[in-house]
């Protein structure tokens, strides 16, 4: 016979579960809590807060929240104000079980499995960290956008047979911007319009001459004024989002923070604020001090996990949480799999494009960025020292310890003495000893 859990092992007696939809939610309580204990809800806020009001009737502490789109957000904000312990399920948990095909069913079975304590809840950040977060990823989004209207420009230019992009290392950088706007403005000679090349550029101005050398036609040039019109009003965009972002880290700068080092050279994407202060006196730690962070890196990690950790029982969980740890597979003693698992983790991201720019760094994560391409490929070296970034950001925000770079001197001389070490114990257990060899004169 089948062992069954009796109901005296329910470790959340008082929980109820939310089937979340587009149009409706349905909410499955206890049986003994209500006569009907299956109700449909509308997507509608008063609709909510009557589903608030009626989980509360029934004695409810604990609500399982199935994440669904965005469709749960409203939900949760509501649930959660009228407080109400919410935990966020990933559906997937459920997806394999057969005969649970209906809304009523899922809600059911949902409600079952968290009063048996067999669901895990997401971590979410604080409220203050969700709202500096929707503001930064709308900047992130605004970015990209503007990207794509940079290439539609030079997309324009080559179809006027304007080479810019073969004498410019960046088209929108002071003398990109300044030909475009001519341009658009009307100027069609090339020698005149070579005249804003800036004297840092390398190619010479018989070369720039040659590249604006083209033919003109009006359909594109009207392509190229409305996606240059286009790349402004963005830019106009983020600077709101920068100025909001400013606003908003503010009143959470809880730290006096004594920024050490100079300034790291500044990007082209870098907020128009003084984010590394506002970001350091958030956090309580200088993150940018680690070498590949930018302050936009450490702005976009800041907004996606808080300067709060706690939520981590150990840097191990937190790594696991990036999806930087092998997720390793073993049945009958044999390894199937040991590769890391896709994630569209935004920290995750940032920590292995902050891993990529390490590649000409001249510190010692820089000369551990290398050793490591040297032993595997660079995808995998790229995620062993974004895994590596990870570890010293929890520990900084978890010890407040400061970062200190040893230098790529340093570093090197380590692994020679480790190496060396290594030789003179093989030596020995072969039964030799290893000498140095005398110096020449």
């Amino acid at each position: 016979m089948a062992m069954r859990r009796r109901e005296d092992d329910e470790v959340y007696p008082n929980a109820a579960a939310i089937d979340v939809g587009a149009s409706s939610h349905w909410v499955a309580v206890p049986r003994t809590a209500d006569d009907q204990p299956v109700r449909e809800f509308s997507t509608m806020t008063a609709d909510l807060h009557a589903m608030a009001d009626w989980l509360l009737a029934c004695g409810v502490d604990t609500v399982a929240l199935e994440s669904t789109g965005v469709y749960w957000i409203p939900v949760y904000e509501v649930l959660e104000q009228r407080g109400l312990t919410v935990w966020l399920v990933d559906a997937r948990q459920m997806k394999y079980v057969p005969g649970r095909k209906s809304d009523v069913q899922d809600c059911l079975w949902l409600q079952k499995l968290m009063s048996l304590g067999l669901l895990r809840a997401a971590w979410r950040p604080a409220g203050e960290v969700c709202v500096v977060r929707a503001i930064v990823r709308q900047r992130e989004l605004l970015l990209t956008e503007q990207g794509s209207w940079i290439q539609r420009m030079q997309k324009a230019l080559v179809q006027m047979n304007l080479q810019l992009t073969e004498v410019l290392t960046d088209v929108m950088g002071a003398t990109g911007q300044a030909i475009i706007r001519a341009i658009v403005a009307g100027e069609r000679d090339p020698k005149v319009l070579a005249r804003f090349r800036h004297p840092l550029v390398k190619a010479s101005t018989e070369d720039v001459i040659r590249a604006l050398t083209g033919n003109w036609r009006e359909e594109h040039l009207f392509v190229l004024a409305q996606a240059l019109a286009m790349f402004d009003s963005l830019a106009e965009r983020i600077l709101e989002c920068d100025a909001k972002t400013e606003a908003l880290l503010v009143p959470l700068g809880r730290h006096d923070v004594e920024l050490t080092g100079p300034d790291k050279k500044r990007q082209k994407n870098t907020p128009r604020f003084d984010a590394r202060t506002a970001l350091a006196r958030w956090a309580g730690v200088d993150l940018t001090r680690i070498n590949g962070l930018s302050v936009a890196t450490v702005m976009t990690i800041l907004s996606e996990i808080g300067p709060d950790l706690s939520r981590f029982a150990s840097v191990k969980h937190f790594c696991s949480w990036l999806r930087l740890c092998p997720a390793t597979k073993i049945s009958g003693g044999k390894t199937l799999s040991s590769g890391t698992r896709p994630s569209a983790n935004r920290a995750r991201q940032a920590l292995k494009l902050a891993a990529m720019s390490l590649a000409r760094s001249d510190s010692a994560l820089g000369a551990f960025y290398r050793r490591l391409c040297a032993r595997m490929d660079k995808p995998r070296a790229n995620t062993a020292v974004a895994h590596k970034l990870a570890r010293m950001v929890y520990f900084m925000l978890t010890r407040g310890e400061a970062f200190v770079d040893q230098g790529q001197q340093r570093y090197e001389e380590q692994q020679r003495q480790r190496s060396i070490a290594a030789l003179r114990r093989r030596a020995s257990a072969l039964g030799f000893q290893l000498q140095p060899n005398a110096p020449t004169p």
